[in-house]
């Protein structure tokens, strides 16, 4: 998938002069040791280039300024090495406009009883500096995240590279655009919301099209293009025609790859990453874009049905966090409430992403009872077993709120011969009963974002950034 930037993180030491040069040398060398390991263990995402050791007031509020003006850099990680006086850092820190990770570590792991001096308690206080420096972070309300720990243990680099996938989808939440191919459902209510405060609050810009715009462009992709999606999908998925006649089902299937590449034409031509659809305004299109908008999901552009654009922008952000794998729009489409068997059953009409997917995808064609269109091709198959998170984003006049529970996802306990769509199976982990019975009082909707590839910190670490509300039901 594309991002805005090539993404990287500025990480700096801190300390003070009264050391002497020698003590500060040192530290210098320690936290170049430190990023060179962070860069070449492969634990992070993304690349950490160290800025060096900032010692006075003046030297980090320049720093903290040349952070938010280079577009590139995600993030601020900070490390007290030794003792920093706090007040160094307020108007610093209150001018920094990006994500700060406060790294609560010790250069050295354990305490060298037999040869510990003074001069060894100057070079590491590390313990002494982390609290003074997160005392003036709370008290200026900072919406810092802490990584406390030793930082060459592999579970510390793997909670800051956690956090980098944070802040990256963070960042590309200002550069998120959907593009609204019709009106939202009718009459529904959690598809809506306030656009206005959701470019003010979470950076997404949302429009409006007539579908009639896009149908412009889907009716001019040529023959050739729609040939060659066509020779190169049968390579990747098998096709399975069913009952339908050839000419049917191959017309059914080159008609989708027309809606795919004229949507991803529209999209890209216009600076859009997330769109959606609704099959109450379908003017102009022969069929409601279902392999379409699965490819495009693929692709890593974020999806919401109905004109769902709230679930369109968080799915945009959650692929980027998750690195566009194994995340899917969802809907919690039907239940099983037997004794040992409670679940959901999540699907959508047509639109479940394909990285979900522990079958190989299989092309079909079939009526679609809703919408009044020709019948689509979808991909079908059954979703993945595993450890993974459900994920909404609510708006109530108090403000948006993100809804989340991690999830024991299952396959499907048998095939579903008269229902041919993409399919999850998944389990609450606190139990299908309280589960549903909190994200309703909550206020969840039924659209979700469904992904193997974060998890329930993370989500957390995002409401931070973002200020907002956010239920975690574990």
């Amino acid at each position: 998938m594309t991002l805005s930037q090539n993404y990287e993180f500025w990480f700096v030491v801190g300390s003070q002069s009264l050391y002497g040069e020698e003590t500060l040398r040192e530290v210098q060398s320690d936290g170049q040791t430190i990023t060179d390991r962070l860069n070449s263990e492969g634990k992070l995402p993304y690349p950490v280039v160290f800025k060096g050791v900032m010692t006075t007031a003046d030297g980090i509020t320049k720093f903290m300024k040349e952070a938010n003006y280079h577009d590139e850099v995600a993030g601020v990680i900070t490390w007290m090495h030794t003792f920093s006086p706090a007040k160094n850092w307020i108007r610093g820190t209150e001018l920094l406009q990006k994500p700060l990770l406060h790294l609560a570590t010790q250069f050295r792991n354990n305490i060298p009883y037999s040869t510990i001096d003074f001069d060894y308690m100057n070079l590491n206080q590390s313990a002494h500096g982390d609290r003074e420096y997160g005392y003036i972070n709370a008290r200026l309300g900072v919406h810092n995240k802490i990584v406390y720990g030793y930082w060459d243990d592999p579970e510390v680099q793997e909670e800051i590279g956690q956090w980098q996938d944070v802040a990256v989808a963070y960042d590309e939440s200002f550069h998120t655009s959907v593009a609204r191919f019709g009106d939202n459902m009718r009459h529904v209510a959690v598809t809506d919301g306030d656009r206005v405060e959701a470019q003010i609050k979470l950076g997404w810009t949302v429009d409006y099209y007539g579908v009639g715009d896009l149908v412009q462009v889907v009716n001019a992709v040529s023959d050739k293009d729609i040939d060659d999606a066509y020779t190169k999908l049968a390579a990747e998925y098998d096709f399975v025609q069913g009952d339908n006649s050839a000419d049917k089902f191959t017309h059914s299937i080159k008609y989708q790859l027309r809606e795919y590449l004229g949507i991803k034409k529209f999209l890209d031509d216009r600076g859009y990453n997330a769109f959606t659809t609704n099959f109450e305004d379908l003017w102009g299109l022969e069929q409601l874009p279902g392999l379409a908008a699965q490819l495009l999901m693929r692709d890593g552009y974020g999806f919401g049905a109905e004109g769902d654009w709230k679930t369109a922008a968080l799915s945009r952000i959650i692929k980027v966090m998750a690195h566009n794998e194994k995340t899917s729009f969802m809907e919690d489409y039907t239940l099983d409430l037997r004794k040992g068997h409670e679940a959901i059953l999540g699907s959508h009409m047509l639109e479940v992403d394909p990285t979900i997917a522990s079958t190989k995808p299989r092309v079909e064609v079939h009526p679609l009872d809703i919408g009044g269109k020709a019948d689509p091709a979808r991909l079908v198959f059954d979703g993945s077993e595993g450890d993974a998170i459900d994920v909404t984003l609510s708006d109530f006049r108090s403000g948006f709120k993100l809804i989340s529970y991690p999830v024991n996802a299952h396959k499907p306990e048998a095939e579903t011969p008269h229902l041919p769509v993409a399919k999850q199976l998944w389990t609450p982990k606190v139990g299908l009963k309280k589960g549903a019975t909190d994200w309703i009082q909550n206020g969840g909707g039924h659209h979700t974002v469904f992904s193997f590839g974060i998890n329930e910190q993370q989500i957390q670490d995002l409401a931070t950034l973002y200020g907002i509300d956010s239920a975690a039901i574990d």
